[in-house]
C-alpha cells in the first residue's frame, strides 16, 4: 500500500486549536471525496475546524450508513509533527487517531466506487474537536445521527482487530468553593476555610467510586486559597466522571448535588457547573444483529471489546442508532510522540471495510 496521501496530511499539523491546520485537513479530504462523487456540506466554526459531512444518494428502503471520524489531532505546532515508516510501521501525529482511520474510510469507499460504479446510503462526518470533547461538534453529531441505521467509526483498532462495542461515559464537573478569608493567627475562627471544605469533598467524591461497576471518580485538579497566613476563602476542584451503565449516570448526578448542597465546613458554599461530556455507549440488539450481519458478509466474526475511553460512538450509539467503534488500523503510542500504526493492519482493514461496504451498496441502481 502506498501510504503517500496518508503522510500529506500527517505531516499538516491540525492540532485542535489550529483552526487553519484543521480546515486545510478537511480541504485535502473534501477533494478526495467530492472525487467519488460525494456532495460536502460545510458547518463553519470560527474559533476551531469546520466540521464536515460527505453526503451520497439516498436509495429508498436501504440502511443509512454513517463513517465517523476526525480531522483534529493532539499534538500543538512544533512538537510532533512528521511522518516516518519502516517495514513495519509508520509513525506520526495521527496515523492511528485517527487520520490513519479516516483513510482506512476512504480507500473502502474507492472500492465501492471502482466496483460498483456509484455510492448511495453512506455517508461521512468529519468533525474537527473531538480530541478536546466534542463540546461543540457533539450536537450536531447527536443531530444527524437521527438519519441513519448505522454507523462504523474509525478509531484504532484493538491489537487483535477488535472492534469496541461498549465505551464508558464521561462527564466533567467544576466545583467552586466559597469561604470566607481570615487572618489564620489573629482571627482564625472567623473564617471559613474553603481549603478544608475541599479536602473533605475530594474524599466524599472519591468514594463514589465503585470498581465493581466499573464506575470511577477523580478529584483531578484542585486548586485554592491565598497563602500560608490566611484562612482560605476559595477553593477550586475539577472532577471527572466514568461510567458503564446509565444507571451508574444516574446516581453520580444525585450524588454529586448532594455533596455539593452540604459542605462539611459551615458558612462554605459550593457550586457545582459543568455535566455529561459524552453519555455511556452500550451494547443493544441493534449492535449485536448488526455483528451478525458483518460475520456474515466478512464469512468470520469480528473480534470485540470494551474500552474505558470514549469517542463520538458514544453520541451517536446514545441515539440508538447501532454502532461499532474501532475500525481503523492497529497502532499505539496514541497521544504520545511514540504514536504509530501497523502497515499490515491497514491493509486488513481496508479489506474488511470494502466487503462491508460493497454490501450495503449493492443494490444501488446503475
Amino acid at each position: 500500500m502506498d501510504f503517500t496521501e496518508l503522510a500529506s496530511i500527517i505531516n499538516l499539523n491540525s492540532y485542535t486549536k489550529n483552526k487553519q491546520g484543521v480546515d486545510e485537513n478537511g480541504k485535502i479530504f473534501t477533494h478526495w471525496m467530492e472525487k467519488l462523487g460525494y456532495t460536502t456540506e460545510v458547518f463553519p466554526r470560527e474559533h476551531i475546524g469546520d466540521h464536515l459531512l460527505f453526503t451520497s444518494p439516498v436509495v429508498a428502503a436501504k440502511k443509512r450508513v454513517l463513517l465517523l471520524g476526525h480531522l483534529d489531532t493532539v499534538f500543538p505546532p512544533n512538537t510532533f509533527t512528521d511522518f516516518s515508516q519502516d517495514d513495519e510501521w509508520i509513525y506520526g501525529p495521527g496515523v492511528c487517531d485517527m487520520k490513519g482511520g479516516n483513510v482506512v474510510a476512504l480507500e473502502a469507499l474507492r472500492q465501492v466506487k471502482s466496483q460498483q460504479g456509484a455510492i448511495a446510503n453512506i455517508d461521512m462526518l468529519l468533525v474537527s474537536d473531538e480530541e478536546s470533547g466534542s463540546d461543540d461538534s457533539k450536537h450536531l453529531s447527536s443531530k444527524l445521527a437521527e438519519n441513519y441505521d448505522v454507523c462504523l467509526v474509525f478509531e484504532a483498532a484493538g491489537k487483535d482487530h477488535e472492534v469496541v462495542i461498549e465505551r464508558k461515559g464521561v462527564g466533567t464537573f467544576n466545583i467552586l468553593l466559597e469561604g470566607k478569608a481570615a487572618h489564620a493567627g489573629n482571627h482564625y475562627v472567623d473564617g471559613c476555610n474553603a481549603n478544608l471544605a475541599a479536602a473533605h469533598m475530594i474524599i466524599a467524591l472519591t468514594a463514589l467510586t465503585d470498581l465493581s461497576e466499573g464506575t470511577t471518580v477523580n478529584a483531578g485538579k484542585i486548586s485554592g486559597g491565598i497563602g500560608a497566613n490566611t484562612i482560605s476563602p476559595k477553593a477550586e476542584i475539577i472532577v471527572e466522571t466514568r461510567y458503564t451503565q446509565s444507571t451508574e449516570k444516574e446516581r453520580l448526578l444525585a450524588a454529586l448535588s448532594e455533596i455539593c448542597a452540604h459542605t462539611a465546613v459551615e458558612g462554605v458554599k459550593a457550586t457545582l457547573s459543568g455535566g455529561i461530556q459524552r453519555d455511556v455507549m452500550q451494547s443493544s440488539n441493534q449492535q449485536l444483529a448488526l455483528l451478525v450481519e458483518l460475520e456474515q458478509i466478512l464469512g468470520y466474526p469480528l473480534k470485540t471489546e470494551k474500552r474505558g475511553g470514549v469517542s463520538d460512538a458514544n453520541i451517536v450509539s446514545a441515539k440508538g442508532v447501532a454502532t461499532l467503534d474501532g475500525f481503523g488500523p492497529f497502532g499505539d503510542g496514541d497521544h504520545t510522540v511514540n504514536e504509530r500504526a501497523n502497515k499490515a493492519s491497514f491493509i486488513r482493514r481496508i479489506s474488511e471495510v470494502s466487503k462491508i461496504l460493497l454490501s450495503f451498496n449493492d443494490t444501488v441502481v446503475r
